[in-house]
């Protein structure tokens, strides 16, 4: 998704924890949803 909006060497790093504490947690446990750190160059 990230090539098709014109960005260039995209990294994608580690899964990431965003919903420790939240009230929203145990959903996220349920469908294991976790957040992504990218880094990447516009064209």
């Amino acid at each position: 998704m990230l090539e098709d909006s014109g960005f260039v060497d995209v990294e994608i790093g580690q899964a990431v924890d965003t919903f420790g504490d939240a009230s929203g947690e145990p959903n996220a446990r349920r469908f294991e949803v976790y957040g992504y750190p990218f880094l990447a160059r516009k064209r």
